[in-house]
């Protein structure tokens, strides 16, 4: 198994790129092999800093560009080829590698995959599927942020692709899929999402349960909720900085007399626990779904933890073969009369 890794791309890179991927060569299975892509020099710095060299397991794919948090996507992809996003495309369009991550430009990355590796024959939009921690299962939210307008076709795709992920990675075996709205009610929403529901409802490869509210997206009673990438990044967002907000109150509290900072070692094991769980670094990165290859998006902050777990999910992406699987149900969809 051969995961391509975008060394240049993410606030910390290559230092906590390198680490995380040197970090997942040792400890995951044996079989597999990390294919770092952009400077070499600046790579192999980080190999020594990290006590590794290249080898057969950790090889180098040298570049002379990067692209940029701040470049405008498409142009920069046509106008630097050899940037590490493009080449890290490349390497898996010509099968030498299995996977595709990076913590780079989320755009860039989106339009790199549409250009080099095409679009999965009748998807209309790649979608970007994120996993949520809930007091129950896991949640996939998609599109989370690479479409931010939508019609009714794109999000029922969204839903079927969604749903693939969530029985390949997730272990589903008929995940429910919600369309988040403003309501529960058959009737709520914009004209979009009500013409969503309609086409939810009738199609027989979706376990769709109807509508669902904010509140209901960390109940964990469903396992795919759709909506477009503007709302679903909106709420991603939003999460991120409410779960570092609390963090931050629950210190402040703790730390407020000594009896509760008493308290707080008492309880440290419990809240250890609750980190853990919460913690959205070990979900891994966030699929691609729904072009020709597996690619995975992660973090622009990503830290080398996030980094060892998003390369986790891409060999369990790459092996089980989601977009083959996407690509299978669609065209098996478009035969039907």
């Amino acid at each position: 198994m051969r995961i391509a890794v975008d060394a240049m791309g993410g606030d910390f890179a290559p230092r906590e790129i390198v680490k995380g991927a040197v970090e997942a060569s040792r400890k995951l299975s044996g079989d597999l092999d990390i294919v770092f892509v952009g400077d070499e020099s600046a790579i192999r710095a980080e190999l020594a800093a990290n006590h590794a060299e290249p080898s057969g397991r950790l090889r180098i794919v040298h570049t002379t560009q990067v692209i940029a948090m701040g470049e405008p996507p498409a142009q920069a992809v046509r106008m630097k080829r050899d940037s590490s996003i493009y080449r890290g495309m490349e390497l898996v369009k010509n099968g030498e590698a299995d996977a595709f991550l990076s913590a780079g430009s989320t755009g860039a990355m989106v339009a790199a995959a549409i250009f080099v590796l095409r679009r999965i024959p009748g998807v209309k939009r790649p979608a970007i599927g994120t996993v949520l921690p809930t007091v129950g299962r896991p949640v996939l939210l998609i599109d989370a942020g690479a479409n931010t307008d939508c019609d009714e076709n794109e999000l029922e795709q969204f839903a079927l692709m969604g749903s693939l992920y969530s029985q390949a990675i997730l272990g589903q075996s008929s995940p429910s899929v919600g369309l988040l709205s403003i309501g529960e009610e058959d009737l709520k929403g914009n004209g979009v999402t009500k013409k969503t529901f309609e086409r939810l409802r009738g199609n027989a490869a979706i376990a769709f349960r109807g509508n669902v509210e904010g509140h209901d997206v960390f109940e964990g009673d469903t396992d795919v909720i759709v909506c477009d990438g503007f709302v679903g990044n909106v709420l991603l967002k939003t999460v991120e900085s409410a779960a570092r907000t609390i963090a931050h109150w629950m210190k402040l509290e703790f730390k407020a007399n000594p009896i509760r900072l008493f308290g707080a070692i008492c309880l440290s094991g419990a809240l250890r626990s609750m980190k853990k769980r919460l913690d959205p670094d070990i979900y891994g990165g966030a699929p691609l779904l729904g072009v020709n290859g597996t690619v995975i998006i992660t973090h622009g902050s990503s830290s080398h933890k996030a980094i060892f777990h998003a390369i986790r999910v891409s060999a369990e992406a790459a092996r089980t073969r989601v977009y083959a699987k996407i690509s299978d149900q669609l065209a098996s969809l478009a035969r039907q009369p």
